[in-house]
């Protein structure tokens, strides 16, 4: 039996409706809100490591090793990375 495209019946396809629950965001909306604070923490964590130089390439400057650069700025990523994951996997509301 030998069936050619042409003489197949096809149903035309309904666009789903505006208010259909298959046509859902995968995220809600304070999911963005979350993912928006955690990319905020990460961007203040790496503006507050930006800096530490000297001008005169021979004399040391000490302020690059301070508390703000080596243990408060990477915390503050750890944190933002954190906040990012749990924004990805906490599920929207209804």
């Amino acid at each position: 039996m030998n069936i050619k495209k042409s003489d197949k019946e096809v149903a035309p396809r309904k666009a789903p409706a505006a208010g259909d629950k298959a046509m859902q965001f995968a995220f809600g909306r304070e999911n963005y809100r979350l993912m928006l604070i955690g990319l905020a923490v990460i961007a203040l964590g790496f503006i507050l490591m930006v800096g530490g130089g000297s001008d005169d390439p021979y004399v040391f400057n000490e302020g690059m090793f301070n508390f703000r650069r080596l243990t408060l700025a990477p915390l503050l990523i750890l944190a933002g990375y954190v906040i990012e994951i749990y924004a990805i996997m906490k599920k929207p509301r209804d």
